[in-house]
């Protein structure tokens, strides 16, 4: 935490920073916690040899767990040494924030030794509070005084020589007033002061050598002050300065020549939040002793190769969030043995390579949020053997740093290191809404290619939209597939899956059939608003016409869908931008061309023809309502229409549910926007899905027709059925009856005597 955010932005900023600690002694407990870091960095990497390339050790046990396992939130090893020390502490202003929170203030006694103080203030010891009390002015104290807080007041000019008379004063609290005005002189006498906050005010510039008596001053803070400029003798007297804040002071530029000429022990400052446009090294050559510098969100452009050359003590550095567009191979060079973290994040750089980072062989931190790396290598971070944290625009990007203990970030909101489907519910999802969608559209077209149709053409439209919205099964089907195929180690496996012909195959099925899906159910809404709202006319395709359109609609789909696979220097890799292959959310680094190509089709094609939709159905709702009024004989109609109505409503908001979203996400990515990798997930895998799972149900098996059809199939199959079985009944008992006829034996009295060979009528 820097120490700016714990003091420069609150209203109890004196609270924390009145420590009575001496600054020596805080300087040398940074010192040994420096040592300590990197005792214990060379003691890791005398462990490390025992884990293999991608693994970190339990501690001090054998056991080794892959990157992923650790700093996940979850207890691995034994001992949980996987989730010790995963806060990314390098640098001194982590290591100082620290040191100041962890150390608690001496007990105060009640006693005031002040004679004079304001009766609205408080006093202990000689120390006066002053906070939210209404003061205009300067109060008059005793001359003891060593600690006076005026915050949040309407304190709007200090005149010379306001303090002149509190030569004791350590620490003085001028934040979070009105001041608009400060003399030349106004803190002459405050020989023994040590912290000054003037932040939270209204000073528009100041004079040179303002702070020329504060010999002994050791923290400046100027933070929110409108100060457009500074002249290099501003600081004239500051010989003790070691930390300075000027964040959000609206600061074009530094002083020339050299911005530390008259602060020689400048430790730490930070200049984030101003419109600096140039930084040299004529600037910050007599910097020496500056261990922090902090330049993050301000509009440098450039940086030259000697700009760090005399920072020899510089342990951490923030340029993020700049204008840099390029860095030489030797901008760091100078900083090889003293700097733990680098910043250099949200930057539009053109390039980065190897060379960038071979010098940093003590690096501890490297934040590389927001920036492209065109032909990121292994290479490219082997050098930084300490190196414990590392930020990356994309999970993918991990990798490449298989000896960095902890990655960030470690998921996309739809992929994550271990898995191409970051959680459970995604995982299950996919296989259950491709088995609904796949089984849902197929037993349609086997049920309208058995039932008799009313309108055969109608039928063959809603068979081909029943085709088309299977392709988006199979595509679920793939991705559910390939996710079980890279379980566990998907991030080995991420760019080589992204930039694959299978990625692009599924990318380019996912596109067909959304694509398709929707110019279809473009024209069936056309057709149905022709026959209900012009019922007479004779505007009907025919056969032929029909062919014609439904070809048309599957070669516009398949050109729409193959023509980012035509170029790749134009489009890029359209469909592999992440691990489901599906070109939805745009991003800053996405080319232009795929960019524009991509919006043209979500919120140009898409949505126009979601309106066309939304626009028929109501005018159809509109005329079966108004037919209803007018027809009193055809009132006993009215439920019908009543179901027709609700089939209207569900379809088109089957059609907003899906479409409403993806039309949300891409409007929010265009105007860049961050959009939770989480959205994303959800939209692909449940939203983007919902038409061609619904379309089956809403456009087939709740029409009375179909339903009348299925009735009449039923109760044919259940007649033959019957049938059958009397006939195999009947069968049966004609078989027994001859069967019994032909085993019948009558009794002997019963039987013909032959008289023949009997002896008695020989």
């Amino acid at each position: 935490m820097d120490l700016w955010h714990i003091n420069g932005r609150s209203s109890s900023a004196g609270t924390v920073l009145t420590l009575p600690m001496d600054l020596c002694i805080v300087v040398l407990l940074m010192h040994l916690m420096h040592a300590g870091t990197k005792a214990l960095a060379l003691g890791r990497e005398d462990v490390d040899i025992l884990c293999p390339l991608g693994q970190f050790p339990c501690g001090n046990m054998s056991e080794c767990l892959p990157q992923a396992l650790h700093c996940n939130g979850h207890k691995d090893c034994p001992n949980s040494a996987d989730e010790q020390h995963c806060g990314d502490n390098a640098g001194w202003a982590d290591l100082f924030g620290q040191t100041v929170q962890n150390t608690s203030p001496v007990d105060y006694y009640p006693e005031c030794l002040l004679q004079e103080y304001p009766e609205s203030c408080e006093c202990t010891l000689t120390e006066v509070m002053c906070v939210r009390v209404g003061l205009q002015d300067v109060p008059q104290v005793s001359s003891n005084i060593t600690w006076l807080s005026l915050r949040s007041n309407t304190i709007r000019r200090l005149p010379d020589y306001v303090f002149s008379e509190y030569s004791e004063l350590e620490r003085l609290f001028l934040q979070n007033n009105s001041l608009q005005l400060i003399s030349k002189n106004a803190f002459s006498g405050l020989y023994n002061l040590k912290r000054l906050f003037l932040n939270e005010n209204l000073i528009p510039s100041l004079s040179p050598g303002v702070f020329k008596e504060l010999h002994q001053l050791e923290w400046l803070m100027l933070d929110h002050n409108p100060l457009n400029s500074l002249s290099p003798d501003t600081f004239l007297g500051l010989r003790s300065l070691v930390y300075l804040s000027m964040v959000d002071t609206s600061l074009k530029q530094l002083p020339h020549p050299s911005f530390c000429q008259h602060m020689p022990s400048l430790d730490w400052l930070d200049l984030e939040g101003n419109q600096i446009q140039t930084l040299n090294y004529s600037i910050l050559k007599t910097c020496s002793k500056l261990e922090v510098l902090l330049l993050m969100d301000n509009k440098i452009n450039s940086v030259p190769e000697n700009t760090f050359q005399s920072l020899w003590k510089l342990a951490e550095l923030n340029l993020s969030s700049n204008r840099i567009r390029e860095l030489s191979k030797n901008t760091f060079k100078n900083l090889s043995r003293s700097l733990l973290k680098l910043n250099i994040s949200h930057n539009p750089l053109l390039c980065i390579n190897s060379g960038h980072f071979n010098h940093l062989t003590h690096l501890q931190s490297l934040a590389l949020e927001g920036i492209e790396i065109q032909n990121i290598q292994t290479k490219m971070f082997l050098p930084m053997k300490n190196l414990s944290h590392i930020y990356f625009k994309t999970f993918q990007y991990c990798s490449y740093a298989p000896h960095v203990r902890s990655c960030k970030p470690n998921t996309d909101g739809i992929s994550s290191f271990e898995n191409l489907l970051a959680n459970m519910v995604l995982r299950v999802s996919v296989w259950v809404i491709a088995f609904v969608t796949c089984f849902g559209n197929l037993l349609v077209i086997g049920m309208r290619s058995l039932i008799r149709a009313e309108n055969n053409l109608h039928a063959a439209c809603i068979k081909v939209l029943c085709c088309a919205d299977c392709l988006m099964g199979v595509y679920l089907f793939f991705v559910g597939i390939f996710d079980v195929k890279f379980r566990g180690q998907y991030n080995r496996n991420a760019l080589i899956w992204m930039e694959s012909i299978e990625c692009r195959t599924i990318g380019f099925l996912a596109m067909l059939s959304s694509e398709v899906s929707v110019l279809l159910l473009t024209y069936l809404t056309l057709e149905k608003f022709l026959v209900i709202v012009f019922p007479f006319s004779n505007m009907r395709p025919g056969k032929l016409q029909t062919g014609v359109v439904l070809s048309s609609i599957w070669l516009t789909g398949f050109i729409i869908a193959a023509v980012p696979l035509m170029n790749e220097e134009i489009f890029g890799n359209y469909y592999g931008r992440n691990g489901v292959c599906f070109p939805l959310h745009s991003e800053s680094q996405e080319k232009p061309t795929a960019k524009g190509y991509s919006t043209g089709i979500f919120l140009g094609l898409n949505l126009v023809a979601f309106l066309m939709i939304l626009c028929c159905y109501s005018s159809m709702f509109y005329s079966i309502y108004k037919t209803g009024i007018n027809a009193t004989d055809l009132r006993s109609r009215l439920h019908k229409d009543v179901a027709v109505a609700n089939r209207f409503f569900f379809i088109v908001f089957s059609d907003a549910l899906c479409w409403i979203p993806i039309f949300l996400v891409k409007v929010l990515s265009i105007l860049e926007v961050e959009i939770p990798g989480t959205i994303s997930s959800w939209v692909v895998i449940f939203i983007l899905p919902i038409n061609s799972a619904l379309n089956p149900i809403l456009y087939t098996l709740t029409t009375s027709f179909f339903r009348e059809q299925v009735e009449v199939l039923l109760c044919r199959w259940q007649r033959r059925h019957t049938l059958k079985k009397d006939r195999k009944s009947l069968t049966s008992s004609t078989i027994f009856m001859e069967t019994s006829r032909g085993s019948y034996q009558p009794p002997a009295y019963l039987q013909p005597v032959s008289l023949t060979g009997d002896p008695r009528y020989a």
